[in-house]
């Protein structure tokens, strides 16, 4: 390795080492310039260095390696003789672990400025956004220079420390979309291949071979260079000597390692909606099969035609999720030779079923349990065994990844894929989500694969896909025939002329709309079964023929539990997750009945008798899941959308409409509160001092407390978050914060605690936990700014900590609006304010991993993190000393210098509180 020497005389030059004995050196990383510009290995020999333009960054460099006390520093463009092709190659190959040996990474990006002789204090604002948009992040050959290195820093052309890959770790993940962990230096091994190839997509290199060269280090290849071969060829020899690494250290994965990969594409509720979807009428649905669209859509021959695309689209309650479990239920009797896979997206549900990630863990689950062979793909993932995990996190590119290479093995299957409830979806998930497919389209259409997929959605969003046939289900004859066979069959009022007429004018009033005419049958059977034959027609006449207007008289027709019908709609629309039948049953009860509430009787209150009540608490407008595990929802997303978008209860309800949220929030806080005044420690005698939180008896204890008490957990660990939401929309809750038996919660939350680090202390603030949990609409009712800096026994200090360290950004921006009211108008602190709250990419976190410690200070940590707002209006609150010392004699400032936070030094040196020359322990 060549390294550049400083002299004495202030110059520098060339030596060569070699072995071990290389010294600490640091490395510049830079964009090069033109060929003419950019110092070379011959211009350092033949002393023609400064003639060149890009001298000037080696002269940036030693300045920073001297200002670190270093001797030797290594830039690529002349520590390498690029005239000799076996030291160009030695050196590329060598290169990752030259960065990674590196005492420090300066980053030099030419095309930022950061003027220092700024006096408005707008020059931190200024670089942002060229820092973002810096050619530096679009090169291939910086990739491994940002991931590689411990320490990097990042400077403007000016020659001023932007922060460095801790302060701007948000930013630079945001930027280049690497994983925060690859960031902080996670072994690279524990990221897929294709996770690491996605890291270099979007960057460019001057020589295309180098697309591939650039990569060697990213996965610990060693291959020798050929510069004519062209950039195919060089990353299909990569790719080849990935594979052929992977087998040297024995990376293929056994059995075991993929049925646990497996088993982590799996999520609650995975199935849900799709179960939960009534069957189709026995003589329903069957005029699908014979639609030319289908037929044309399964017709190999014409596959060029549509890609393997069929959209049905139809207005809200058409019937659209009835058809499409109808198709992939008669798929499934009679492809036997395809592979038949379906998700069905569930606005009503939890996060995974309405997202375009859990669709992807769905198709690719059932894929690989319905054709084994294809497991084989998890060997080509290139994820190491040692980050295997039924939890494992997959990212939306890894899912895309596997199901396109699991696409592409599809040579002797067929598969039929279905997709329902896309407009349940969030619609740019969905646009990636089509664009994907289109591309999975045009790619088994060249290959001559055999996938096909159905998808269907309401008419808005309208998303346009560039080949596809379509299906509009309003006026097709067959699903008009399907409501008068529902009907003949449903409406059980007999077969009479009146009867039939009745029939005849119900289906003209419907409109097409599946859905209100099911809602409709179940009134007349109602009447009809009250011996009021002759009241039918009226009835009918009464009833609205518009779904939303049938919503409305649902709910206000029958006056009886108004309180109960109110209190079981705000649960469903406003529950932080969907509840079990007995969670919303005792929810309920704990409003309306609050003396009938005890510990739960499976004899007395069996399931069908909580189903019976949720059934009339919402008036037939909710359903219990048949999944695994049971959730309450609503009927169908046009009642949320009535009920929401349409200001459906706000017209039903006007008290509730002003303040529609903020009023059910308090509500559903009050039902937390009164369940949670239970004595369940009492009640199942559970020791005061719990057993550890991973034992058998804490698993037992959480059980016992889950079974006897179903709602109670659910209440433990949300009541504050309703309270928030409730401040944040102006219902105050001060009274409540103040009077909050806080105590009693962190016993019951330890409770429920599976992790023993992350249970509370009986000291506990309740500010820590505001911190902690992110709520700070609470943060904001309390008076003193102060208290959250107070350090008590909990593992991340004071509450400001805590809420930093589990990335709450809108409880850090509460604590710093409390800080900021105590600052004097017109001081630093009270003036720079304004800048932290424009700035959405301040340092401010610590990471789950951090533990404070009592050997140091508030003071100590935020100097070494590197936020000078935070800490200059925490110096302007806090009377404390600024220049203490930590356990190895370091203060502030030397932390601050350790880590080159040069406005932090700045602002610790003007307080005229520090001593510039102390030393540590170790001098």
């Amino acid at each position: 390795m060549r390294l550049l020497q400083l002299q004495n005389d202030g110059g520098f030059s060339l030596v060569q080492f070699s072995g071990n004995k290389i010294p600490r050196y640091a490395v510049l990383s830079h964009t090069w310039g033109s060929d003419n510009e950019e110092v070379t290995f011959q211009d350092i020999t033949n002393g023609t260095a400064k003639n060149k333009a890009g001298y000037h960054k080696i002269c940036f460099c030693e300045k920073q390696a001297k200002q670190d006390s270093l001797q030797y520093f290594w830039i690529d463009t002349c520590c390498i003789d690029t005239s000799s092709s076996q030291e160009l190659s030695e050196a590329i190959n060598s290169m990752f672990c030259w960065y990674k040996n590196a005492e420090s990474c300066y980053v030099y990006l030419s095309d930022v400025s950061n003027c220092t002789s700024d006096e408005d204090g707008e020059g931190t604002r200024r670089w942002k956004p060229a820092f973002k948009k810096s050619r530096w992040f679009t090169r291939g050959w910086t990739l491994q220079e940002l991931i590689a290195p411990p320490s990097v820093e990042f400077f403007s052309k000016e020659g001023t420390c932007l922060g460095n890959k801790q302060s701007l770790e948000q930013m630079l993940h945001e930027i280049t979309e690497i994983a925060v962990e690859a960031l902080r230096g996670r072994p690279l091994s524990r990221f897929s291949v294709d996770e690491r190839f996605s890291w270099a997509k979007e960057r460019t290199t001057t020589r295309e071979e180098d697309a591939a060269y650039c990569l060697l280090g990213i996965f610990d290849i060693q291959m020798p260079l050929l510069y004519a071969e062209g950039r195919e060829k060089a990353l299909k020899r990569l790719k080849r000597e990935i594979r052929e690494h992977a087998d040297d250290q024995d990376l293929s994965l056994n059995e075991e390692q993929k049925r646990i990969l497996l088993d982590s594409l799996r999520f609650d509720q995975i199935d849900a909606r799709q179960m939960t979807i009534k069957n189709a009428h026995a003589k329903t649905c069957k005029w699908l099969l014979k639609r030319s669209e289908y037929l044309d859509w399964l017709d190999a021959d014409r596959l060029k035609e549509h890609n393997g695309f069929l959209w049905i689209r139809g207005k809200p309650g058409t019937g659209k999720s009835t058809l499409m479990k109808f198709a992939v239920t008669h798929a499934r009797k009679t492809m036997k030779s395809k592979v038949v896979t379906a998700f069905f997206f569930n606005a009503r549900g939890e996060a995974m079923e309405k997202s375009t990630v859990g669709t992807y863990r769905s198709l690719l689950l059932q894929l690989l349990e319905q054709l084994p062979a294809l497991r084989c793909l998890f060997d080509s993932f290139g994820i190491s065994g040692l980050s295997i995990s039924t939890n494992y996190q997959w990212s939306v590119e890894s899912l895309k990844m596997l199901l396109e290479r699991a696409v592409k093995l599809l040579t002797e299957s067929s598969v039929v894929c279905f997709i329902d409830a896309l407009d349940e979806c969030e619609e740019q998930q969905i646009r990636e989500m089509i664009q994907f497919f289109e591309h999975i389209g045009e790619l088994v259409v060249s290959a001559g694969i055999n996938f096909r997929i159905c998808l269907s959605s309401r008419h808005y969003p309208h998303i346009a896909i560039r080949k596809g046939l379509g299906l509009v289900l309003e006026g097709q004859e067959g699903h008009t025939q399907d409501i008068a066979n529902y009907l003949e069959s449903e409406l059980k009022i007999g077969q009479s002329m009146v009867a039939q007429q009745i029939r005849s004018e119900l289906q003209a009033k419907a409109s097409g709309v599946f859905m209100w005419v099911a809602l409709v049958v179940g009134i007349l059977n109602k009447e009809h079964d009250r011996g009021r034959m002759h009241a039918l027609r009226r009835r009918l006449q009464e009833i609205p023929g518009d779904l939303y207007e049938l919503f409305r008289d649902i709910l206000t027709r029958d006056s009886r539990n108004k309180d109960e019908l109110v209190l079981c709609i705000q649960w469903l629309l406003f529950a932080m997750q969907p509840l079990s039948p007995e969670q919303l049953y005792f929810a309920i009860l704990s409003e309306v009945e609050p003396d009938a509430v005890s510990g739960w009787d499976h004899d007395e209150i069996t399931q069908d008798v909580i189903k019976r009540f949720i059934l009339d608490s919402s008036k037939g407008l909710a359903e219990i899941t048949t999944s695994k595990l049971s959730k309450v929802q609503f009927i169908h997303e046009s009642v949320r959308d009535f009920l929401l978008k349409e200001d459906g209860l706000g017209n039903i309800w006007p008290n509730l409409r002003n303040n529609l949220q903020g009023h059910s929030h308090e509500r559903l806080k009050h039902c937390c509160l009164t369940y949670m005044s239970i004595d369940v420690f009492s009640a199942l005698r559970i020791p005061e001092d719990l057993p550890k939180a991973t034992s058998l008896h804490a698993t037992h204890l959480r059980k016992l407390a889950t079974d006897t008490f179903p709602f109670l957990e659910y209440a433990v660990q949300n009541v504050l978050h309703h309270a928030d939401v409730a401040e944040g929309n102006g219902i105050a809750q001060a009274t409540f914060v103040r009077s909050f038996s806080l105590n009693r919660w962190i016993k019951l939350d330890n409770l429920f605690e599976r992790h023993e680090v992350r249970r509370h202390s009986d000291e506990m603030s309740i500010l820590y936990v505001l911190g902690e949990r992110n709520m700070s609409n609470l943060i904001k009712a309390r008076p003193s700014a102060l208290s959250c800096l107070e350090v008590g026994e909990e593992r991340y200090g004071p509450p400001l900590f805590a809420a930093m360290a589990t990335g709450s950004k809108e409880a850090v921006q509460a604590f710093a609006e409390a800080l900021h009211r105590d600052q004097v108008t017109g001081s630093r602190p009270y003036e720079t304010y304004s800048q932290y709250c424009e700035d959405k990419n301040n340092s401010t976190y610590l990471g789950r991993e951090f533990k404070f410690s009592k050997r140091r200070d508030v003071i100590s940590y935020l100097a070494e993190l590197g936020n000078e707002i935070i800490l200059a209006l925490v110096l302007g609150s806090w009377k404390a000393s600024i220049d203490s010392k930590d356990k190895n004699g370091q203060t502030p400032l030397s932390w601050a210098a350790a880590n080159r936070h040069e406005a932090v030094i700045k602002l610790l040196i003007d307080t005229g509180k520090v001593d510039v020359d102390s030393k540590d322990k170790n001098g």
